[in-house]
């Protein structure tokens, strides 16, 4: 097999504060060569309640601003390892928006929601999003992870083109030992139609079985399907796979032709380096072997073409870790991460590469183009997938973008949940569980309401705990009163009756000159007068 001739580079990440964030399973989103995370770990706290950070890397040191949602936005959850592409809209125009499908909530639910988003505010100080969910009918996909959505163009129309993934059991078939187990989704073709709202699933012959953490990618209206792993046959499949979306007047039409020379891998990450070239990173060759081999794939026409190019020098670490993870960057950039191990202090601290797939001459081109904040000039025609893996996660761009250090998000300002979280054992008949918890007020969202007790050096309680009606949470919240949990609020009482004191008795005040009244006497009383003198 043939190499490519471009020689890749790899560079560390420093200063990465809040590393903790980015764990398997994040998103990259490039706007106008800005990159976004998404998808972090565990639900959104205060300092950034979207969950959506812009990654500002200058000099190899990697810092987060939080980025912000407009007042008419859904709720957008963070979710791992979803289905991720990008929408142009017409050509003049330039501005484009991601489709994200599925993936797994903070409490490993499944979504089966589709969301479109897009950057309608460039301020640096103020990245601001509009994020819209779709409502869809006809053959809606389950809710699943793993999988891949892109964008097809055949006669003037645009389709979106879903596949693959896994799902958790039925719950007809669940057992109490295998409650949680997942399965891959049956291998049906989804078409949506974003302008109609509609679905229609189509059963291929050529595509027996399920496969999860494949890579796709697209060019007009045909989509090459990669790899991938079958959980029920534990196999990473060898086949490449060639779908052809045709969108006439009438119905849809999708065939499936199997072609030679695909690649047995899993969980692997693709980069778009220029109009038809696109380089496929990383992966796992099996359960416990990391596919170190780097490969360049060329679409031109109708046909494709796998080449293996020279890998870059990966470093020890790299080498002999058992996992990494990443995303895709855009413009031929991929931001790679690896376990730190017992080498941090903190546990879930991870290292950070960013591996370059341009040569020298296209790195600085990008580099010029990121100081100039010039748009993307990949080909609207185009789609890049973003693969997410539950095993190796990519996405990629290390772009330039003024971020004030005031503004910077650090993880550090926030409180420990591990100490002042949501899901503590409040009382002894707490009942709140992460994994089985729901809304029970108006209020709530994605985490329980919670009050704090005022009893000593005061501690926090679950309302729902408490038995609080949700009038009286609201009264609590507003009123300038100390509340007392269920099981100090007899010690309260003895404590706050308050004493009998006995009123003062108020003396009045005597004036500095009394007046006396005249009395008149009567004329029997002066005819008495008259004779004693």
């Amino acid at each position: 097999m043939a190499q490519s001739a471009d020689k890749m580079s790899l560079e560390g990440v420093s200063a990465v504060s809040n590393s903790s964030l980015l764990q398997p399973g994040f998103s990259l989103l490039n706007f106008d060569g800005h990159t976004f995370l998404f998808g972090q770990k565990g639900w959104p706290k205060r300092s950034c309640p979207t969950g959506v950070f812009l990654l500002d890397i200058k000099e190899n040191e990697l810092k987060m601003k939080p980025a912000f949602f407009s007042n008419d936005s859904c709720y957008l959850p963070p979710l791992r390892y979803p289905a991720i592409c990008k929408l142009r809209g017409n050509a003049e125009s330039g501005e484009y928006q991601y489709i994200i499908h599925g993936g797994k909530t903070p409490n490993n639910d499944l979504s089966n929601k589709i969301y479109v988003m897009s950057l309608i505010s460039k301020n640096s100080k103020k990245p601001t999003f509009q994020c819209i969910e779709k409502d869809l009918g006809g053959d809606v996909p389950e809710a699943r992870y793993g999988h891949t959505i892109n964008i097809v163009h055949s006669q003037g129309k645009s389709m979106s083109v879903l596949f693959g993934g896994r799902s958790y059991t039925p719950l007809a078939q669940r057992t109490t030992e295998k409650w949680n187990s997942v399965v891959d989704c049956l291998p049906s073709v989804f078409l949506i139609d974003f302008e109609f709202g509609c679905c229609t699933s189509y059963i291929l012959p050529e595509l027996q079985d399920g496969l999860a953490f494949h890579v796709s990618v697209a060019r007009k209206d045909t989509i090459y399907i990669l790899g991938g792993h079958s959980i029920q046959n534990n196999t990473r499949s060898p086949s490449l796979y060639k779908l052809k979306v045709d969108l006439p007047l009438g119905s849809p039409a999708v065939t499936c032709t199997i072609l030679p020379g695909g690649i047995s891998v899993s969980s692997a990450i693709v980069t778009q380096t220029s109009d038809t070239e696109f380089v496929l990173v990383g992966g796992y060759q099996s359960d416990n072997l990391k596919r170190l081999v780097c490969n360049t794939i060329v679409l031109e026409d109708s046909n494709i073409q796998i080449v293996e190019r020279e890998s870059p020098d990966w470093t020890p670490d790299i080498k002999h870790c058992r996992m990494w993870f990443g995303s895709d960057m855009g413009k031929g950039s991929v931001l790679l991460g690896i376990p730190g191990a017992n080498k941090q202090l903190i546990s879930d601290a991870n290292y950070f590469y960013i591996l370059r797939c341009k040569g020298e001459e296209d790195k600085e081109e990008e580099l010029t183009a990121q100081i100039c904040s010039q748009t993307s000039t990949e080909d609207p025609r185009d789609s890049t997938p973003f693969e997410d893996s539950v095993e190796f996660c990519f996405s990629a761009e290390a772009n330039r973008f003024d971020v004030d250090d005031t503004d910077t998000y650090n993880e550090d300002d926030e409180e420990d949940e591990s100490e002042t979280g949501y899901w503590i054992t409040c009382s002894a008949s707490c009942n709140i569980d992460s994994n089985t918890w729901v809304p029970f007020y108006s209020t709530e969202f994605n985490k329980p309401a919670m009050i704090l007790c005022s009893s000593g050096a005061g501690h926090w309680v679950h309302a729902q705990c408490m038995d609080l009606s949700e009038t009286m949470l609201l009264h609590l919240s507003e009123a300038n009163v100390k509340y007392f949990c269920n099981e100090h609020i007899d010690l309260n009482k003895g404590l706050q009756t308050p004493k009998k004191v006995v009123p003062l008795k108020k003396q009045p005040m005597k004036p500095l000159r009394k007046k006396t009244t005249m009395k008149l006497t009567s004329s029997v009383k002066k005819s008495f007068l008259r004779r004693l003198f």
